[in-house]
Parts: C-alpha cells; structure tokens; sequence
C-alpha cells in the first residue's frame, strides 16, 4: 500500500470522548487510525457511524477510529449540541470538535463524510469520499495489521486516553431520549417514536404512560410489542380505519437506521415489516418509479425513511427516503412501493417530480387539497408536492444558505427543519430545528414567520383536538420532551389564524467552510479513484464510471456540464459564486472467487465556489472517490 504523505497533526477545540485527554497522533503512533469527518446533520454521516461500527469490534486491540466533527451549520458548532449528538448517535470512539475546519482544510476534505485511513508510521495510506467503504476498509486495515505486526510496528491494546465503548442501551424508563415525531391516536393518547430509546411510547395527553412499543435494544424483530426492536424510529402515520381493516396494520413507522417501514398494531399483538428487507439501498441505486409500478415492498431495500404521513387523494403513504433524497409511495393494499419525487442528485432543483433534486427530506404533511409539504433539511427550504407531481420551493435557496429570518422567500432562511404541522386554514407550522424555533408559512401570502423561538431541536409539530385554542405541541428533541406552544390568541379555534411573535434579529449566513478559490476560464476536474484491493473495474455491460456534473446558478458553469464517463473533464467556469455539484459513480466487482460480488462506490460534492478573472489559485478542482495512490495533489 503506498503512502500520501505524512498525516497533519490533529487541531481543534477540544476532545470528546477521551476522558478528558486530548490525542495527537504522536500517542497514537505504532497504532493503525481511521479519521472520519463527519458532520451529525448529514444523512451519509450517519450511514457511515453505522458501517464503521463492525470494524471497531473486529479491530479493537489495533485499530483507532478519531471522529472528526467539521459542522456545515451554526447550531452543530456549539459545543451542548455536539455532546448530544454523540450522546444520540451512540458514538463510541474520540471526537475532535473541528468548529473552524482546522483539520478539514489540512486533510484536504471536500465532501461529508471523508474518510483518512493512516498507518502506524504516520502516513495517509486512504482518502475516501461517501459512504460504502466498509468492505474495503475492513481488507486495508486488515492488510496494515499484518504488515506492521510482521515488521514490529503495531502496537496492541487500547490507545491511550480512549475509553472502552459502552454497548450497553439507552434507558428505557418513562423518560423519553430524543424523541422524533409524534401523532394523536383515535383514543386520543399520544403516539411518540423516541428515537434515542429504539422504542415507540403511547402517552395520555397529560403524559402519562400507557405503553410502549419495542424492547428499547437497537435491532429488528418482528414480534409482540414487547419484544420487537426498533433502531431509530422516526416517523409515523395513522392509517385510515377503512386501509388499516384491509391491510392489518394500524400505524406505519419510519423505522430508519433499519432500513424499512414496520407496521404496528395498536392492540399490541404484532409488529411487522410493511416495506423494506432491512438492507440499506445505495443511493447510487435508481429507485422503482411508482409510475412505471414500482417494485414489490418486501423485496426493496430502502435508505433511512424518516418521515411517513397518509395521501388520501393518491391512496399511497408518501415517505421521505432521506437516506437517497428522494419521496417515495407506499400502496399497502397493492404491496408495492416506488419513488414519486427526486432524481437523487442532492440539491435544490424544481420541476417534474421525477426530474427535480432534493436534499434529504426529513418531514412532510399532506394539506387538504392533496398538495404534499415537506422539508429539506440539507437545503433548509420548505418546499411541496403538487397534485400533478411537480416539485416546487417556498423557502430556501440552496445547500449554502441558511438563516433565522422571516419574511418572503427571497429573504426568509431557515437552518436545517425536520419536522411539520399544518393549522386548519392550511398555514403550514415549521419545526426549524437547528433554528430552535416554530416558523409559519402562509401560502397564499407567501410569508415565513416566526411564532416562537429558544426551543431545543424541535423535530415535529402535532394540533390535538384536545388543547386549548391556539396551542400544539412540539416534538422537543434535544430536551426529550413534547412541550405545549401557543400559537394562536385565545379567540382562535383550534390554530386556525395563529398569530405572529415579534421576530428574532434577523441573522442570514452562508457555509463556514471557505469555498473553493478558482481562475474564470478553463478549469480542470479530477475525481482520483483507486480499484480497492481484491477487485476489477466492471465493465461487462459498458462503462464502469459514470460523471454528472451541474452548477447552481447554471449560469457559472459555461462548458462541461451533463453526463460522461471519465474521472477527468475540462470545464469552463464564467465570474462568480455558486455551487458545482458533482456526481461520481464507478462499479466494481471482487476478483479470485466463483461468485463474484459487485460493488458500487458512489459520491455527490456539492462545492461552493468562487470564481474571479484574477485569481491566481490553481485552474485545477481535485475530488478523491478513492485514493490510494501516491503524490495526489489537493492534500495539505
């Protein structure tokens, strides 16, 4: 295995999970490290928590792996709100909190998540982009611990100041961890999926305890409530009585670090798997289009569903597939499911649902008029479904930007939403959870307000018919608690003209991350990817690589935009700002067995740019896939 260089040092804020030590790779030399630059906002961070969780276990004595937590947003900066995320995330290995994107620049990272692959000698030996890098690692690594052992440069044994991982799960009292969303029931308790405790939780609407749903160990069995296993569950939808009786299922359930839709009986007796094989589907992976058929539910992997809600004009459940950017229908009756809306390339692009390009869609409602509201997280924008299946914005403009401001949407920004409600005069209530505020958007008069702010990660909003006029209930997360909000005078019935807080002072921001600096003119692009070890390019139905290449406005990318496949293109890029968004996707298959295995590695840059006549920056953009190989330039 060839080196990249000497690693950079490790720079940063502090230490997170270390008992209070910091780390430098001086204390960890004779030990095989992986850096994973992660952000906790980013759904692909998230895969990649998970995928690395195997190859902890299997190398323990010999492997370190360091998160290195670089946020895209304000809110994941604050030190409260990293604490939580590992706390909610299970995160068993260091963490450096990177605010300023110290480490990140040094490493030269350019996408979420990265990973740094270094040997006990010090040297980079991997830089890989995206996710699904698990099989291949697992073989570097193991490559590494051999060699080193064999040359007398591996050291065993826990590394100094890591603490042993705790495997043990979260409590499962009647404290809620991290609750996602909620519903009312037809008894009028309250359904909570308290997604930090792998459980579901039936309450009165005081509080009280009345059941729960699912052991509260990660996992997936179907089961009896009380011993089925839940991982992260996310959204709920309350099926109509009349498709309940038909399909024997009273609730679905976004069930999303498993991969599936599970459906719930109310009376306790069964939870089952409704869509889904609990495999996660790559989003490098065209989905079904329903319109096409679709594909059999109980035969299609998914990709972290994490919000679910009822369409009683299509029939279907709709379902944001955060996992591969995209909403997707779910026809019971039938038992097939497929894709409504999203080409899976993440950004922020309307149109022809199955055209347009969304960014992990996180929650969504269903109005009167069948128009499907939902947001998008990664572009902090709210944004709909028409009728006709056309996707189109309310507020946001892009991966970049975001904000706490209310107003039209030219100026309105809001700062990663997860949630909805909608109030009875079809004014749509936004859970702007990195934000910590209830936002309000009046379609007829295309106005974003803020009804109340200083809430810890709200994630849902739910209307019970049981409050007082003028309240709701918000789903609080970081607090893990449902907290009663007024958004109504006491005159209003039941939220239907809520009235408007005095605003926040106005506060609108792009990226932290410094873009990318390059020359007008000629540009060239290089997407660096070695065939990992074990394996051949798989050309047998054509090519092996596949490049898509766009900008965001159009306008700043004036030659080398569309579909090719090579890893290198020349682009002519005209004075500006803006985004390139960059797709790459290569196939590969194992080498050396009768049944061979076929491999996808796939990743999506969204780069902001600036683009001047005088920039003397080099008129090069270099993007690592897979980088295995000596003296590749962009690190340092």
């Amino acid at each position: 295995m060839k080196h990249l260089g000497p690693a950079p040092e490790l720079t940063g804020r502090g230490w997170l999970g270390t008992g209070g030590q910091p780390l430098s790779l001086a204390s960890l030399r004779g030990r095989v490290v992986l850096l994973d630059f992660w952000t906790f906002c980013c759904i692909n961070c998230l895969h990649v928590l998970d995928e690395l969780r195997a190859l902890e276990r299997q190398y323990a004595d010999s492997l370190v792996i360091i998160g290195v937590h670089s946020p895209k947003f304000p809110h994941e900066a604050t030190p409260a709100a990293l604490a939580a995320a590992i706390h909610r995330y299970q995160v068993d290995h260091p963490v450096l909190d990177d605010p300023d994107l110290i480490t990140w620049q040094a490493y030269g990272a350019r996408a979420w998540p990265t990973l740094v692959l270094i040997d006990p000698e010090g040297n980079q030996v991997a830089h890989l982009s995206g996710e699904g890098h698990a099989a291949a690692l697992g073989t570097m690594v193991g490559d590494l611990v051999a060699r080193h052992r064999a040359k007398g440069t591996l050291i065993s044994g826990p590394a100094l100041g890591t603490p042993p991982a705790d495997q043990s799960p979260p409590a499962v009292g009647e404290r809620l961890t991290f609750p996602s969303k909620a519903i009312t029931l037809p008894s009028g308790n309250l359904l909570i999926a308290d997604a930090g405790a792998h459980r579901l939780v039936e309450t009165s609407l005081e509080g009280g305890l009345v059941r729960t749903f699912g052991s509260g160990e990660r996992g997936l069995v179907n089961a009896p409530a009380a011993e089925a296993r839940f991982s992260e569950p996310n959204g709920l939808c309350l099926l109509p009585s009349q498709v309940a009786a038909r399909v024997g299922v009273d609730v679905v359930v976004a069930d999303t670090v498993n991969h599936a839709l599970r459906g719930l009986s109310l009376d306790g007796s069964q939870v089952s798997i409704v869509a889904g094989t609990g495999c996660q589907r790559s989003g490098a992976q065209p989905g079904p289009p329903l319109v096409h058929g679709g594909a059999a539910a109980l035969c299609c992997d998914l990709s972290s569903p994490w919000d679910v809600a009822w369409d009683p004009v299509r029939d279907l459940v709709l379902i944001a597939m955060a996992g591969v950017h995209q909403i997707w229908g779910l026809d019971l009756v039938r038992g097939v499911i497929g894709v409504v809306a999203g080409s899976s390339g993440e950004g922020l692009v309307d149109g022809e649902g199955l055209g347009a390009w969304l960014a992990q869609p996180s929650g969504l409602v269903v109005d009167q008029h069948g128009r499907c509201w939902f947001v998008d997280s990664e572009t902090s924008a709210l944004r709909y479904l028409d009728m006709d299946d056309k996707v189109g914005t309310a507020v946001g403009q892009g991966l970049f930007d975001f904000g706490f401001v209310d107003g039209g949407r030219a100026k309105a920004r809001l700062q990663h939403p997860l949630g909805l409600g909608l109030s009875p005069c079809g004014r749509v209530l936004v859970a702007d959870t990195y934000n910590g505020a209830i936002r309000l958007f009046d379609p007829r008069k295309g106005q974003l307000h803020t009804v109340e702010a200083g809430l810890d990660e709200p994630s849902d909003i739910l209307l019970h018919p049981d409050l007082p006029p003028g309240q709701v209930l918000a789903v609080e997360s970081g607090a893990h608690r449902l907290a009663v909000i007024q958004v109504g005078g006491s005159g209003d019935s039941q939220a239907a003209c809520p009235v408007v807080a005095p605003p926040p002072a106005a506060t609108s921001a792009r990226l932290a991350r410094p873009p990318l600096e390059l020359p007008a003119g000629q540009v060239d692009l290089e997407i660096a990817f070695t065939v990992p070890p074990g394996r051949t390019l798989d050309e047998a139905t054509g090519y092996a690589t596949q490049v898509t290449v766009s900008a965001s406005p159009p306008e700043l990318l004036l030659q080398g935009a569309g579909l090719g496949h090579h890893l290198t293109r020349r682009l002519e890029l005209a004075p500006g700002r803006g985004v390139l968004h960059v797709t790459a996707r290569v196939a590969t298959c194992d080498t050396g067995t009768s049944h061979p295995a076929c491999h996808l590695n796939a990743q999506d840059w969204g780069l902001p740019v600036a683009v001047s006549p005088g920039s003397a920056r080099p008129a090069r953009i270099d993007l690592f896939l897979a980088a295995l190989v000596n003296n590749f330039v962009g690190l340092g």
